[in-house]
């Protein structure tokens, strides 16, 4: 039996906190290999999520602790919906296979439940917004701003 307490899930945004990418993650299936990828992701305020899809796996989001913000876009980057998860917000979300999204963390903290189908498949160029900024690059700081305040309609312009 595996379990996460409040404990664990400090723990881990402490982690995330000192990481580099500000993110962290905790996977509870024994292998990349598994048939059912689950893992808790703390990810702190300023993260920077590039925006992706999942061509063959829905993908469920679950908040454990805090708060996220999930931008939905089309195929050309508009945006599409935005959902708050976590304090005040949905307490699940299912995103069918192939849907461009991104994850913001709004407050310090925030743990998320993803569970997707495995095995883990590394994101291939296809599976990354062609339109979005990659990790590291100097436009980042835009995108995240962009991604916070972006109403339904808003397209993303490098």
């Amino acid at each position: 039996m595996k379990t996460l307490n409040r404990i664990d899930l400090a723990s881990l945004s402490s982690r995330a906190a000192d990481a580099a990418r500000l993110r962290a993650n905790h996977n509870l299936h024994e292998t990349l290999d598994a048939a059912v990828q689950r893992l808790a992701i703390a990810m702190e305020p300023g993260t920077y999520v590039r925006p992706h899809r999942h061509c063959q796996s829905w993908e469920l989001l679950c908040p454990l602790a805090g708060a996220f913000e999930v931008v939905v876009f089309d195929e050309a980057g508009v945006v599409c919906s935005r959902l708050r998860l976590g304090e005040g917000g949905a307490a699940v979300l299912e995103m069918p296979a192939g849907t461009w999204h991104s994850v913001l963390s709004l407050t310090a903290g925030s743990v998320v439940l993803e569970v997707k189908e495995g095995p883990y498949r590394k994101a291939e160029a296809a599976d990354l917004a062609a339109w979005s900024p990659a990790e590291g690059d100097p436009a980042v700081a835009a995108m995240l701003e962009f991604l916070a305040t972006a109403p339904v309609g808003a397209r993303y312009a490098a």
